[in-house]
């Protein structure tokens, strides 16, 4: 079996920096330490409930008001995301990340969502060109990406450790894919 910090270093080698969890009706996001240091500059909020104001900090000021209309769009009607922003990182380096997630209605009927960062900076020439904001969901990878997220949080919910294990890797190979597909 593959161990937790194994894991977590084959994450990062894919360019995966973290992790995000929503409760829309509660307004609260959770950030996992990579994302929480990245995003919201702080790696002490990780696991924390935090606002979407806290939990992005880090985003560039030109993209600020568009990702934010994106995820407060889907926060409203649900399905898959595909954002691909600027942060300011601590060093005052611009970093581009692609958040790739989904939001759908618990048992309760409480819209929740789920997700996973990704570093692409290096698949951007230049590190202040202006963002893409289109997707493009009829791509079978892009489309793997949302099933292998809804895939992760149900077996997370099941607390089987070996499958969390094995999701992880799939959303680890679908990331590769993804930096690849960006760089062509």
């Amino acid at each position: 079996m593959v161990s937790a910090t194994m894991n977590g270093v084959a994450l990062q080698a894919a360019g995966i920096i973290g992790t995000w969890n929503t409760d829309v009706g509660a307004g609260l996001s959770r950030l996992d330490q990579g994302a929480a240091t990245l995003l919201a500059g702080n790696a002490k909020l990780a696991e924390q409930p935090i606002s979407l104001e806290v939990a992005m900090a880090c985003i560039h000021p030109e993209d600020r008001d568009w990702v934010f209309a994106r995820i407060r769009h889907a926060r409203a009607t649900g399905g898959s995301i595909a954002t691909e922003f600027r942060i300011l990182a601590g060093s005052g380096e611009v970093r581009w990340i692609l958040s790739r997630g989904y939001l759908e209605r618990d048992a309760a009927g409480v819209m929740r969502g789920y997700g996973i960062y990704i570093d692409t900076t290096a698949t951007h020439p230049a590190a202040s060109a202006s963002p893409a904001t289109a997707s493009d969901d009829d791509d079978p990878i892009h489309q793997a990406a949302e099933y292998g997220l809804r895939a992760h949080a149900a077996i997370r919910r099941s607390g089987d450790p070996y499958l969390n294990v094995l999701a992880n890797a799939l959303l680890v190979g679908i990331g590769y894919a993804l930096a690849r597909k960006s760089r062509s």
